[in-house]
């Protein structure tokens, strides 16, 4: 359970860090790359620095991508535990198309009890909770005084959302959505099976955890995820589409997904939208 100042917290700091890698989007950045090759810019850098000072008032320990790397002995007895992606997709980031995202999560006992996820270039809020459901936030007035901090009544926030899941009653083409920069054999070979299945199967590419998203707003159906992620890539995705009723599960066991393992590398996965279960069977 999340209280409504933490809830505040959380979605006015993810949209704060999302502006500020804005910003830094429409200039001439420099691009690192860490140990395993993966690109790191200025923008994930502040992301990071904006969401923990925001979050360090829950006095919740913080597992954040950008953080400091703590063995599993130091962070065994978290029970309760931030999960951060300050900037989800850097490579979409570098190439400019617009398919990063800004992640938090709040992790119980294994279990994302709460998630949001903020798109700049989109200038859209996604988040989700145990206790109230899943929700989307467009609403440019709004989504500028959370990022000022502006904001202290969840009310205010919650009367200019959008329910999700998004009916899309009379759409009966089968939407598949995977990996814009990391497709792998595995998800071809799933995408073909499911046409040779049921026919009418549209694929379509996207970056980041955007693809959760859509899956939990129901603009997709299915997202297999038969390659590597971390932890951080996709509790909040977990948490929002969990909220809005979607199935989230290990592709190889059908088990719920668990966080803060000693190991953080992720096994495989498929999200579901709600009303699409049985139909991989």
């Amino acid at each position: 359970m999340i209280d409504d100042r933490s809830f505040i917290d959380a979605l006015s700091a993810c949209v704060a860090a999302g502006r500020a890698a804005l910003n830094i989007y429409d200039t001439d950045f420099e691009v690192e790359h860490k140990a395993d090759e993966s690109p790191l810019t200025l923008a994930d850098k502040r992301s990071h620095e904006i969401i923990t000072s925001a979050l360090a008032a829950s006095n919740i320990p913080i597992l954040s991508e950008e953080g400091k790397t703590l063995p599993f002995d130091a962070r065994r007895d978290w029970h309760r535990l931030w999960i951060v992606d300050p900037l989800d997709g850097t490579k979409e980031f570098v190439k400019r198309n617009g398919e990063f995202t800004i992640n938090i999560a709040l992790v119980e006992n294994g279990t994302p009890v709460f998630g949001v996820i903020y798109v700049p270039v989109k200038n859209t809020l996604y988040f989700g909770s145990d206790e109230r459901g899943a929700y989307k936030i467009t609403d440019p007035s709004v989504l500028s005084a959370m990022a000022d901090n502006h904001i202290t009544d969840l009310s205010v926030v919650m009367e200019k959302t959008v329910k999700l899941p998004v009916d899309r009653t009379g759409d009966k083409q089968i939407k598949i959505v995977g990996s814009r920069s990391h497709l792998t054999p595995e998800v071809e070979a799933y995408v073909e099976k499911m046409k040779a299945q049921y026919g009418d199967v549209d694929f379509v590419a996207a970056g980041s955890s955007l693809k959760i998203c859509l899956v939990a707003e129901g603009a997709a159906d299915i997202y297999p995820r038969l390659g590597p992620t971390m932890e951080w890539d996709i509790a909040a995705g977990h948490a929002i589409a969990k909220s809005a009723g979607a199935k989230f599960y290990c592709y190889e066991t059908g088990e719920a997904m668990t966080y803060n393992r000693e190991d953080l590398l992720n096994p495989w996965f498929v999200v579901e939208r709600p009303g699409f279960y049985g139909t991989t069977e």
